[in-house]
């Protein structure tokens, strides 16, 4: 079955640097886009990064660039998405998700809290 396993959050000081992983199984992974959302507490779902299907093109929100970047290995079925500079407003549950124009697949969550 479907499966997008996300990994790398955590608690982290402002200025600091995450990278989180999203580990894709059970579709041709090189046939979707992939992207990051962010949920903050109380807030709504936003869209961070997304990357096309072989890398060729990438697109943030506003806030993180120049400070986080989307990656992916279509060898590895796997997504990145380094973050430098860490704000405290970064804080919030990170998501990865497929897409192809079709069919959407999330992955669950990863914390990243960034605080002194």
């Amino acid at each position: 079955q479907v499966q997008l396993v996300a990994s790398g959050g955590g608690l982290v000081q402002p200025g600091g640097s995450l990278r989180l992983s999203c580990a894709a199984s059970g579709f041709t992974f090189s046939n979707y886009n992939m992207s990051w959302y962010r949920q903050a507490p109380e807030k709504e779902r936003e869209l961070v990064a997304v990357i096309s299907t072989f890398g060729g093109m990438s697109n943030y929100l506003d806030s993180v660039k120049g400070r986080f970047t989307i990656s992916r290995d279509n060898a590895k079925n796997t997504v990145y998405l380094q973050m430098n500079i860490l704000k405290p407003e970064d804080t919030a549950v990170y998501y990865c998700k497929a897409f192809n124009g079709r069919v959407n697949y999330w992955g669950q969550g990863t914390q990243v809290t960034v605080s002194s």
